[in-house]
């Protein structure tokens, strides 16, 4: 034996090290995919050998940097634990994963990053401890082999040109294995799940790592068909026609209330009293002087700032990459919006958010859009709040401040972005007691997230009261940005048997659906059950308070006429027919001719 070993020393010595090279990148797929799922469950077997062949090369990459063994294959189990952790943290907080866009977001989330509470699942925990073994495997296990040259120098450039060369070819791999996973052939042929609009089955069907380097296709979003300026021209050129101006020219308040939802559209449940009576009544069918109905947003339990991109501007998410955020990644110049139209009009606009300036860009996409003043956290003097964050009463007082303050003659556009009902709705406050319990369920994040949206309905009541008694003309506009986190109606779901994982294509749909309202303290043609997308909701606005319509918002309210929802999610047309933007493309590529235009051209 001894004489065996002596003879095949070298041919061990490398088998030594192979082993690790090969089997450890494996462990670290599948312990870094067992942090959001089973993946011998979720994922079919062809699919899990092209999440293996990458974290093979990803190896040979960290080799080829490094120059040494062991220390790249710890870089990479500990880059894949530390990765997975922080994208089970991000569906647990906003129901979708770490995608390609979020590194534009990184400043909104470290902002707040520590307004949630870290709660850790005895899987986790495991995970991460399978993580930690597998680091201490290699350090013991695998030997230090590495590139080294000689002390003559011409050896050792020689082995640096070498892995100078060999990494820039895995990096080439990389690249056409990237290229190739985004081919429609080989998604066809592997049966990839491809359906941006739900992140978070893509990155359980086709592994974290190869989810995300599909997504990458979407950074940048692609041309419409058909696209050019005189194209663009020649579709606004109809709606270019003067609209008799009657001088109306009502004050505009319009509340986009932090995760306002009414979860009722999911299943049903029992609650000890209503969590949202006062908004119930506005959108009854006997309601004067009111539109209400259900706002079919693109986002799901975060990405605020999509929604109000969509309300403001009547621009769709429909057009852009799943995930990305246009505040930051493609608004860098002034873009026509709501806001730049009515100052045109007169109007003084104003653009509100009881929290950090920084977050999603607002203090640089909101001058931009055409708004003269902003205020945020700063701004608020010794606000009331609930839990951590600015109540939507203080919120309203100071609205009705900067109305009593301005002048007269002057009509007043004023964009409000709530904080209240952010996440996280596990903690206990002493300045906040849940009284909104549902029967059979013992969910304290639900309860919690119900007593909120029953202080937001308090709050809405109280501003209405007042400006229905107010001398000025008044709009006021309500709807909230998105639903909450899976977290919180995952417990819905199961009083109406039903699980998370094995939805409904309705049940998906209703994930997407708030509430919204248009109410006037003057007489307007009133209108409930409306159904329709927020990038209608600005043009519609508009219309109601009898202004003049520039030409965007011309086509917009009678595109809606025809496809009265338009979202990341899905199209609905008159018939109330659904499928997704791929399947109605025909009907809109006009539509995404002129976003395209106003975007990036």
């Amino acid at each position: 034996m001894r004489k065996f070993f002596q003879a095949n020393h070298k041919k061990l010595w490398y088998l030594r090290n192979f082993i690790p090279m090969v089997l450890f990148p494996v462990a670290n797929f599948y312990l870094f995919q067992a942090y959001i799922c089973n993946p011998f469950e979720s994922m079919k077997l062809p699919i899990q050998l092209l999440n293996i062949c990458l974290f093979e090369l990803l190896m040979l990459i960290f080799f080829l940097l490094l120059g040494r063994l062991k220390w790249s294959l710890r870089l990479q189990s500990t880059f894949f634990m530390l990765a997975g952790l922080a994208d089970y943290y991000i569906i647990a907080f906003r129901s979708a994963p770490i995608m390609p866009w979020d590194i534009y977001s990184i400043g909104t989330a470290l902002s707040v990053a520590d307004n949630f509470k870290y709660t850790v699942e005895t899987k986790t925990v495991l995970v991460t401890l399978g993580f930690l073994v597998l680091i201490l495997a290699e350090s013991v296990i695998t030997l230090d082999i590495r590139f080294k040259g000689s002390r003559e120098k011409i050896r050792w450039q020689r082995a640096l040109g070498l892995r100078i060369v060999g990494l820039a070819g895995a990096i080439g791999l990389l690249c056409g294995f990237t290229k190739t996973l985004q081919t429609d052939s080989t998604i066809k042929r592997y049966g990839i799940y491809d359906k941006l609009f739900t992140p978070t089955v893509m990155s359980k069907r086709d592994g974290i790592a190869v989810a995300f380097l599909i997504e990458l296709k979407y950074i940048a979003p692609d041309k419409p068909d058909h696209y050019g300026t005189d194209a663009a021209e020649a579709l606004l050129a109809p709606y270019r026609q003067d609209i008799a101006d009657t001088g109306h020219r009502p004050n505009i308040i319009v509340i986009m209330n932090e995760a306002y939802s009414d979860l009722a559209v999911l299943g049903e449940f029992t609650t000890n009293e209503d969590y949202m009576p006062f908004m119930r009544s506005l959108m009854q069918a006997d309601t004067p002087n009111t539109i209400s109905g259900f706002l079919n947003v693109s986002v799901l339990g975060g990405n605020t700032a999509n929604t109000e991109f969509e309300f403001l501007t009547g621009n769709t998410m429909a057009f852009l990459p799943q995930g990305s955020v246009p505040y930051q990644q493609y608004i860098r110049h002034a873009l026509p919006s709501l806001a730049s139209h009515l100052r045109e009009l007169g109007y003084e606009t104003v653009a509100m958010h009881p929290y950090n300036s920084t977050g999603w860009d607002r203090n640089k996409v909101y001058p931009l859009l055409g708004f003269d003043n902003t205020y945020f956290i700063r701004d608020f003097k010794n606000p009331k709040k609930i839990r951590k964050y600015v109540s939507d009463e203080t919120c309203y007082d100071k609205i009705i401040a900067l109305y009593e303050e301005k002048a007269a003659d002057t009509p007043l556009f004023l964009f409000n972005v709530t904080m209240q009902n952010h996440s996280s709705y596990t903690e206990e406050f002493d300045n906040f007691h849940p009284d909104i319990m549902v029967e059979g369920s013992s969910s304290k994040a639900l309860n919690n997230y119900l007593s909120l949206i029953k202080l937001s309905d308090e709050a809405l009541r109280d501003l209405i009261g007042y400006f229905s008694e107010a001398d000025e003309d008044t709009i006021i506009v309500f709807f909230g940005d998105h639903q909450p986190t899976d977290s919180v109606v995952s417990n819905i779901w199961k009083l109406n048997g039903k699980k998370g994982s094995a939805l409904l294509e309705t049940d998906t749909y209703n994930r997407y659906k708030v509430p919204f309202l248009i109410w006037c303290n003057f007489d307007i043609e009133d209108a409930h059950d409306v159904e329709t997308s927020a990038n209608y909701l600005g043009a519609k606005v508009l219309e109601t308070g009898g202004l003049p319509l520039y030409d965007y918002a011309q086509y917009l309210l009678a595109l809606s006429k025809d496809y009265p929802v338009v979202t990341a999610i899905r199209a609905e047309n008159a018939a109330g027919e659904s499928t997704d933007i791929a399947g109605a493309m025909d009907a809109l590529n006009d539509y995404a001719i002129l976003q395209y235009r106003y975007l990036f051209d």
